[in-house]
């Protein structure tokens, strides 16, 4: 009898442990829309949709931007960062040199636009759908893409390669209230001087890798929106 109470006792306890898990990354994946939402409205008409596209588009007060898709399971991106070609070109990038699969330079407008795919996840929704609706399916199904950025006190998504965007846990309590970041190995290899990069900035940045606080090297371009 006892060792049966031990076992029924045993067993509450590591389901305790792992709802207490779950309510913790809950709280993440929660506060992390919340977050998000609060960027979106203080954005306002700089959050279209784009039928052509299929997707959402944040627009930064200087063009950059992070587009995802309403539907992973289409034939669309699953999400696309775009910024403004010109601070690389003049900093010696050679657009041949980069990754074509991962980075698309379009001379015509001058942009490089580099898209992502996530998962295959369909999206339904019940009524008209808004950006904060689809953003809420990627936290629920791609909840491994959503991170917390300590340093900064963000939450992320992250595209892939050390590529995320990022946004502030409160605006009122940050000045960074979004980031566009960018690994900066393959601008790099493709003849870019990273401190040249203007409108950029080049710097360390303390991330978890693998539980293991390390400083790497990112592009980082702030907003301040408040």
């Amino acid at each position: 009898m006892i060792r049966r109470k031990l076992a029924v006792l045993t067993s509450v306890l590591v389901l305790a442990a792992a709802l207490t898990a779950c309510d913790r990354a809950d709280v993440i994946g929660n506060t992390a829309v919340t977050s998000f939402e609060s960027l979106i409205i203080e954005l306002g008409d700089r959050v279209t949709f784009d039928e052509s596209k299929n997707s959402w588009v944040l627009v930064s007060p200087t063009g950059e931007s992070f587009e995802w898709s309403k539907d992973f399971s289409s034939d669309v991106p699953d999400a696309v960062v775009e910024f403004d070609a010109a601070p690389f070109l003049n900093a010696g990038l050679d657009a041949d040199k980069l990754p074509a699969a991962e980075y698309v330079y379009d001379s015509a407008a001058g942009k490089i636009r580099m898209p992502y795919e996530l998962s295959q996840d369909e999206f339904t929704y019940s009524g008209d759908a808004a950006a904060i609706d689809t953003f809420r399916k990627i936290v629920d199904t791609n909840r491994e893409q959503i991170g917390y950025h300590a340093q900064l006190d963000h939450y992320g998504i992250s595209l892939g390669n050390g590529n995320m965007f990022e946004w502030a846990k409160d605006m009122d309590k940050n000045d960074k209230d979004m980031v566009f970041v960018l690994n900066p190995q393959p601008f790099i290899d493709a003849g870019v001087d990273p401190d040249k990069v203007e409108g950029w900035v080049f710097g360390k940045v303390t991330v978890d890798g693998g539980g293991k606080m390390t400083e790497v090297d990112k592009l980082l371009k702030p907003f301040d929106l408040k």
